[in-house]
This record gives C-alpha cells, structure tokens and sequence, in this order.
C-alpha cells in the first residue's frame, strides 16, 4: 500500500457506536461508510426512491486531497441501489457530516439499517487548475467526436 494520509475525524451522536472508517484489505482503496441511523428505525428505500442517510461522522481532509464517494457493488448488484451523484465529492475544506444520496434502482423495497455499509469513500489527491483563455485549442485524433464517438 503506498503512503497512509492522515485524517482527522469526529463522530456526531448519532454515530457513537458505529464502527470507525477503515481500510477492511491492505489493498482496499475506499472505506466502507455506515449508515447511522436510530436503532430499530430502518430506513426503507423503495423503488424508484432516493434518500440522504447520514453516517454519523464529519472528517478534515488535508489541503489537497477531496473524497469522493462511491456506491458498493454488492447493494448495486443485489438490489439495484447505487449512489445517486456518483462519485459524490467532499472536499479538504467542508468540515460538515458526511451523507450519501442513495438511490433504489431495483424492484424490491431494500431496508437501511443502523451500522449498514451503505457506499465507500476513496481519498484522492487533488490538483490545483488554472484555466487559460486561448483562440484555438490543439488538434488531437478524436477532435470534437462526443458521446459514444470511440466505440460500442
């Protein structure tokens, strides 16, 4: 595994108890988020629905790295629920909780329950850009071929 980032992190009430963010795999990228909900008052996503669940914590990334936020294949292929704005950003300067936007795909009503890993989080590092205006940009083999333009 390369260089460990450090990153501080708080839980909110709702999320005392609940397992800390890790790396479950020495070659994982992402931690499993949980979902903090009250004990015993399952959130039921049905089809078609979309739902913020909170995970019970706010984190400080350093300057320079965001999280992005990712679904879980195993809730994507089983019951159809992903990440609704994946990946969802968090950047190195919001200090707020970290929520998910999940969507239900499926046909079948899926319960959320407290502790649920209900998306992971990958940290990245992040470049600063600067846009420079130009009259004419390069020539590349592709051009100004859009959507689907390289293939099936």
């Amino acid at each position: 595994m390369a260089d460990r980032v450090g990153i501080a992190f708080r839980w909110l009430d709702h999320g005392e108890g609940l397992e800390a963010p890790r790396q479950r795999t020495a070659g994982a990228a992402g931690v499993d988020l949980p979902a903090a909900l009250a004990a015993g008052r399952d959130l039921v996503l049905a089809p078609g629905a979309r739902a913020i669940v909170p995970t019970g914590f706010c984190i400080a990334l350093p300057a320079g790295y965001e999280a992005q936020i990712r679904p879980r294949s195993g809730l994507a292929a089983k019951h159809g629920v992903t990440v609704l704005n994946a990946p969802g950003t968090i950047d190195a300067d919001y200090r707020g909780e970290i929520k998910v936007i999940l969507i239900n795909h499926g046909e079948e009503p899926v319960p959320i329950r407290r502790g649920d890993r209900i998306a992971q989080m990958v940290v990245a590092p992040v470049l600063a850009v600067q846009f420079t205006l130009v009259e004419v940009l390069d020539e590349t083999e592709r051009g100004t071929a859009g959507h689907g333009s390289t293939g099936r």
